[in-house]
C-alpha cells in the first residue's frame, strides 16, 4: 500500500491536534482543581463562571479528579465539591517539608514548651477532625489522644473552631448527622452547638470547660488553621485536665494558640 505524500501530512496534523486537545484536557483539569481547592465548597455552576470552562467539560474534569481521589462531594444536597485528605496532604508539602507536621511541629512544640500542657493538631476531613500531630504535657495528668484519631467536628473544640469560619449552609449540614457511635457519651446538642459556634466566632477562639462534651472533665481551646483564601482546614488545640484550668489565664492561653494557629496558616501560605 502506497501512501501518498498528503496523507502523511494529515496524519501528522491529526496527531498534533490530537496532542493539543489533550494537553488543554489536562490544563483544564488542573484549573479546575485549584479553583475547587481555593474556594471549596464549590458548585459546577459557579466553577464554570470563575475558570471561564463550559460546565459540561467541568463536570467531567470534577468526576475525573473523584476517580482519582482528589477531589469528593462534600454537600450532596447542593452538588458542591471540596479536596480530600490526599490532595491536601500532597497540597502541603515543599521547600524540603514532608507533610504538615513538619510544617507545623516547631510552632506546636513551642506552644507546648510555653504552656506545659498538651497540644493537638488535627486537620478536617469532611465531618470529622483527624489528630496529626501532638505535643504532650510534662504533667503526669495529662490529656492524650492517639496520632490519627478520628472525631466528629461536634465533638471537640477543634471542630466548632473550624465550623465558626464556614457558611451557615454548611454548618447546618454538618449538624444535621447522627452520632449513633457517641450516644454513650456526653455531648451538646445542636442548638447549644450553635450557639457555641456563634460565640467562637466572636472572641476568635473556641472554648471547652464543660462536662457535657465527648471527653468530660478535659477543658480545651482551640483555634483554626487556614488555607491561603481563608478556609478552614485544621485547627490547633490546648488541652489539660480540668482540675488544672484556670480561667484566669484564658486569655493568655487563648493568644498563644491563636498566635500557633496564625503561624501555621502563613507557614502554609508560604510552601
Amino acid at each position: 500500500m502506497r501512501i501518498e505524500e498528503g496523507d502523511k501530512d494529515a496524519s501528522g496534523q491529526d496527531k498534533r491536534s490530537a496532542g493539543v486537545r489533550s494537553m488543554n484536557s489536562v490544563l483544564s483539569t488542573l484549573r479546575v482543581f485549584e479553583e475547587v481547592a481555593l474556594r471549596q465548597p464549590i458548585g459546577v455552576s459557579e466553577l464554570s463562571r470563575a475558570t471561564h470552562i463550559p460546565k459540561s467539560s467541568v463536570q467531567r474534569c470534577l468526576v475525573t479528579l473523584q476517580q482519582a481521589g482528589w477531589l469528593r462531594v462534600v454537600d450532596p444536597k447542593h452538588a458542591r465539591w471540596g479536596v480530600t485528605m490526599k490532595a491536601l496532604a500532597l497540597g502541603l508539602r515543599g521547600a524540603g517539608e514532608q507533610d504538615l507536621r513538619e510544617v507545623a511541629g516547631p510552632v506546636i512544640k513551642r506552644l507546648g514548651a510555653e504552656t506545659d500542657e498538651t497540644v493537638h493538631l488535627g486537620l478536617r476531613d469532611g465531618e470529622d477532625y483527624v489528630v496529626v500531630a501532638r505535643e504532650d504535657s510534662t504533667h503526669v495528668v495529662r490529656v492524650f489522644l492517639d496520632i490519627g484519631t478520628r472525631l466528629p467536628l461536634q465533638a471537640t473544640s477543634a471542630g466548632v473552631a473550624i465550623m465558626a469560619c464556614l457558611e451557615a449552609a454548611e454548618v447546618d449540614q454538618l449538624l444535621r448527622r447522627e452520632l449513633q457511635e457517641f450516644a454513650e457519651f456526653p455531648m451538646p446538642d445542636s442548638d447549644e452547638l450553635r450557639r457555641e459556634i456563634a460565640r467562637t466566632a466572636e472572641r476568635g477562639y473556641a472554648l471547652n470547660i464543660s462536662s457535657s462534651w465527648y471527653r468530660p472533665h478535659v477543658s480545651s481551646i482551640a483555634a483554626v488553621v487556614t488555607n491561603p483564601v481563608g478556609r478552614p482546614i485544621a485547627a490547633v488545640t490546648l488541652s489539660m485536665p480540668e482540675i488544672r484550668y484556670d480561667s484566669a489565664r484564658e486569655k493568655d492561653l487563648a493568644r498563644a494558640v491563636i498566635a500557633a494557629a496564625d503561624e501555621i496558616s502563613q507557614l502554609i501560605s508560604s510552601v
